[in-house]
């Protein structure tokens, strides 16, 4: 007997709907946030269990614990939510929406052999995003004192003295207390790029991807921990909407009436421009501008249309999707990839 249950996760507490084949339900539950806790109880029910869970910080999480102990964990972005609300509601809600196939799109969860790496892409992340954060304060420091600084040469040791002396006495302990932490945060940055480095060359993928133009060490890493496998899209086009290169089309009023009463379709604009529904981490690096030029591609890759305007991530798919019946590496290996 198939049963479906709906999991409201919260920091404190999780509650869980159980629905039926027949969408009868069956009671709700109240647990504790605990992995010991969330296993025992689904132990306890009897059946093909299916579970639905909203994405959030803890859907990781819960995925992977899950998994081995029911037969499907499904992660639904969490919906617009208006009219009545609550926990018991909203669970009952993603049990009676995977019951009766209502889901749309689910929320990839799988890590594979790249659970290290996607940590590691995560925190380098965070730690690039405050160092930039950083330097964006103590260029503000100076702008705001009528100081005008370009380029990076503010942040570097040897300048600092000369732009220090340009601010009042009022401002400058600011300033230096913003240098501090910029000093802190470049260590810890350097070093974090190394590890991310080093854990992606663990995967014989990542050297591949790298004689790619236009892919480094770092957005190849970024790109393996984000797409986990290719074989998750089955079509090129897929791929490209997932990197945010998905081109949204809509139209409306499309036929119109001739003179003779015929019914044609008219000439509708229908190009609304690119889908946000997309991974934002793939999206800045498709738009990123790639590095190299047509003369350092090699033969093969040249044979296969390779042009250095074209953004990395859709050469990428390129050579991941040529041939459908091959696997992403065999296929890369015909164009002239090696790792």
């Amino acid at each position: 007997m198939h049963k479906y249950i709906g999991l409201d996760v919260h920091a404190t507490s999780c509650t869980a709907a159980v629905v039926d084949a027949r969408g009868k339900r069956q009671g709700h539950h109240v647990l504790e946030t605990n992995g010991q806790v969330l296993v025992e109880f689904f132990r306890t029910l009897s059946g093909t269990l299916h579970v639905c869970l909203e994405e959030g910080s803890q859907a990781g999480w819960l995925v992977e614990i899950l998994s081995p102990h029911v037969e499907q964990v499904v992660t639904v972005r969490v919906p617009e939510s208006r009219g009545a609300k609550s926990d018991e509601r909203d669970a009952f809600g993603l049990a009676e929406r995977l019951r009766t196939g209502a889901i749309e799109m689910g929320v990839y969860k799988q890590v594979g052999p790249f659970a290290t790496l996607r940590q590691l892409v995560k925190a380098h992340q965070m730690i690039v995003r405050d160092s930039a954060r950083v330097q964006s304060r103590i260029k503000a420091v100076f702008r705001s004192r009528g100081v005008r600084v370009v380029g990076r040469a503010v942040y570097s040791p040897g300048k600092r003295e000369e732009y220090l002396r340009q601010l009042p006495a009022s401002s400058r302990a600011a300033a230096l207390l913003l240098f501090e932490q910029y000093d802190a945060l470049r260590p810890v940055r350097d070093h974090a790029e190394k590890q991310l480095v080093a854990e992606s060359h663990k995967h014989a993928v990542t050297r591949m991807l790298e004689s790619c133009p236009g892919l480094g060490e770092i957005r190849v890493a970024q790109l393996v921990s984000a797409i986990i496998t290719p074989e998750r899209f089955r079509t090129r086009a897929q791929f490209w909407s997932y990197c945010g290169l998905g081109i949204v089309m809509r139209s409306s009023s499309d036929w119109t009436q001739t003179p003779q009463g015929r019914r044609v379709r008219g000439t509708v604009q229908q190009t609304r421009g690119l889908s946000r529904n997309h991974n934002r981490l793939l999206s800045s690096s498709s738009r990123a501008p790639p590095r190299a030029s047509l003369a350092t591609v090699r033969s093969p890759q040249r044979a296969h249309g390779y042009d250095p305007s074209t953004s990395p991530l859709m050469y990428f798919s390129m050579f991941v999707y040529p041939v459908p019946s091959k696997s992403p590496l065999a296929s890369a290996g015909e164009l002239g990839f090696r790792p």
